[in-house]
Order: C-alpha cells, then sequence, then structure tokens
C-alpha cells in the first residue's frame, strides 16, 4: 500500500478551521482544484455514508464516501469509490489538533491506497502536493487576511 502524509501549521484555531473544513460538500469553498460538489441523494453532507460528486476544475470527476466526521477529534474519514487517477482501496484522513501556544492548529491529512507499482512514486508526489498541499496552502491563506 502506498501512503501519503501532509502536515502544516495554521495561524487560527482549531474550532475555526473545523467550522471550514467539517462540511463533507465543501470542497469548493477552500480547495483551489474544485468546480463543484454535491452529496449524492440529497443526503445531509454530515451524514456517515454520504457521498459527494465533485468535479475538478480540469474536468476529472471524483466521488468519494464518508468513512467517518468527528466534532471531538476534528476529523474526517473518507474512501475513494471513482476517480480517474488509478488508485484502489483509497482511505484518507483529515484532522486537526489545537496548538495552545499563539492558538493556532496542526492540520494533517494522510491517505493509503494501492496503486500499480510503477505508478506509486507519481501518486504519491501528486496527491502529496498537488491535493493534500495545495489545498493546505489555500486553506491557510483562509485565515492569513
Amino acid at each position: 500500500m502506498a501512503k501519503v502524509f501532509v502536515s502544516t501549521v495554521i495561524d487560527a484555531p482549531a474550532g475555526r478551521v473545523w467550522s471550514e473544513i467539517r462540511d463533507f460538500n465543501g470542497l469548493p469553498g477552500w480547495t483551489p482544484f474544485v468546480a463543484d460538489s454535491r452529496i449524492e441523494q440529497n443526503q445531509p453532507s454530515d451524514r456517515i455514508g454520504c457521498i459527494r460528486n465533485f468535479t475538478l476544475k480540469d474536468g476529472g470527476r471524483i466521488r468519494e464516501r464518508l468513512l467517518g466526521l468527528s466534532d471531538y477529534d476534528l476529523s474526517c474519514t473518507y474512501e475513494i469509490l471513482e476517480s480517474p487517477m488509478g488508485v484502489t482501496d483509497y482511505v484518507a484522513q483529515l484532522k486537526l489538533a489545537p496548538i495552545t501556544d499563539g492558538d493556532r492548529c496542526f492540520a494533517e491529512w494522510s491517505a493509503e491506497f494501492g496503486c500499480a507499482p510503477e505508478r506509486e512514486a507519481e501518486l504519491v508526489g501528486h496527491i502529496g502536493r498537488d491535493v493534500f498541499l495545495a489545498a493546505l496552502t489555500a486553506l491557510k491563506g483562509r485565515f492569513s487576511r
């Protein structure tokens, strides 16, 4: 299984950042690469098992199922159901932790997935840099204004 891990510090309280990312359907509001998103079957975006279906700005479409959402742990866990990336058994978690020194938060985004061995380095780099890091960098920018 391939593994990706990206982390950063955001200069805002964890609760404020969590309110921004908690909405499983909210990717277009804080990521630079998602054009639109909808939750299938009009389910609430915080219902475990709901499926978000979103379009990337480059035209790709991804479907993901919410596996876990914890307001206590400030974490969201999901799996990819369909994606143009060529990954299997993809499970990811986005999690925040308060940093009491300065009222900031630590954000971490990780994933494990299967893929063709010859594509592992490419996919780990792409997901880590172009997805997780790009999204967290954009999120940081929302709180530096």
